[in-house]
């Protein structure tokens, strides 16, 4: 079977897009897993983050599904929205549009450069639950917001919420980013264990000054990740409730693939985030998979863009950015 890709990235967080809305594979679920695992493994030429597939929708303009390199489905994916929500935007030639995901319809919107010429698209982040069944998080209370657990450090504090995909959040100091905790505490709660059984993507953030944080998020299914969107989305939220970042103003989230930027907004009791940032092109290519074999792929042909010239630009700024407010 032939299969036509496209190689993207949102925050340096990289994605495999397949097009169902204009070819017709006719994957099983069987194969999309084997697909993403065989596909975006690092040792292979593609090697990514996950798989996008875009596909239509019975009401809305395309309907999102993400599988992450080891086969898992993920209910959302902010960086993987902007790059699928560039993509129809562009097939359907619209500024606006609406993305049916696992959990909610999502709005995406055309935006000015984010940082020199990039392609810049805003995605709307909801629902936000924190309800420790919607994680979900086996604890004896109700929620869990800058609080310890005690099963994962006697000194950091942490924050539950589901966007809808499941985080867990705590804010450190310069010495928390450099340690090795996130990595222990991520790799637990993602092996078997008590409090978590479908696992959580877990971020370290650091407030750097009033409206600007850095964020950096071990992903569920992944490992660590360049950025990871629903966490930079999530993280800067709970920003807004433990610190001096308010709600309805720009929140300047940096990490290890760039930048984005963040507004939370609350409706009543509910909140939504908006999550602005580059959606890159890398390469479009044809490749041969045997369903049978899939990790016996070849690439066929490969035409390759130029578009990361400028977000390297990007790149480098958040590289001296975060060498010398996070890492001096």
């Amino acid at each position: 079977m032939n299969i036509n890709i496209r190689k993207c990235h949102g925050s340096g967080n990289d994605f495999l897009l397949i097009d169902e809305m204009s070819d017709q594979y006719n994957f099983s679920e069987t194969d999309r897993q084997n697909l993403a695992i065989a596909l975006c493994d690092r040792n292979t030429s593609l090697g990514a983050d996950g798989i996008l597939y875009t596909m239509k929708s019975d009401h809305a303009d395309a309907k999102m599904r993400v599988f992450n390199a080891d086969g898992s489905e993920a209910s959302m994916c902010g960086n993987g929205l902007r790059c699928v929500g560039r993509y129809v935007c562009e097939l359907l030639e619209k500024d606006q549009i609406i993305v049916e995901t696992m959990k909610a319809d999502l709005k995406v919107s055309k935006e000015v450069p984010i940082y020199n010429d990039i392609p810049t698209y805003c995605v709307e982040i909801s629902p936000v639950l924190f309800s420790l069944d919607s994680v979900p998080m086996n604890l004896d209370q109700d929620t869990l917001i800058n609080q310890k657990v005690d099963d994962l450090s006697d000194q950091l504090t942490f924050t539950a919420v589901a966007v809808p995909n499941p985080h867990l959040i705590s804010f450190v100091e310069n010495e928390g980013i450099r340690a090795n905790t996130q990595k222990t505490i991520s790799e637990f709660v993602n092996g078997p264990n008590h409090l978590f059984p479908d696992g959580v993507n877990v971020s370290f953030v650091k407030i750097i000054d009033l409206g600007v944080i850095y964020v950096r998020t071990f992903e569920r299914g992944v490992g660590f990740t360049n950025a990871c969107g629903t966490a930079m989305s999530a993280s800067s939220l709970v920003s807004c409730l433990i610190s001096d970042n308010k709600i309805g103003q720009m929140i300047d989230v940096y990490n290890n693939g760039g930048k984005v930027r963040c507004v939370v907004h609350k409706y009543g009791h509910e909140y939504q985030i908006d999550l602005i940032g580059n959606a890159t092109y890398l390469f479009e290519a044809k490749i041969f998979v045997d369903e049978k074999y899939p990790e016996k792929f070849e690439v066929l042909n490969q035409i390759n863009f130029d578009e990361q010239k400028k977000y390297e630009e990007l790149e480098k700024h958040a590289k001296e950015f975060i060498e010398k407010n996070v890492l001096y």
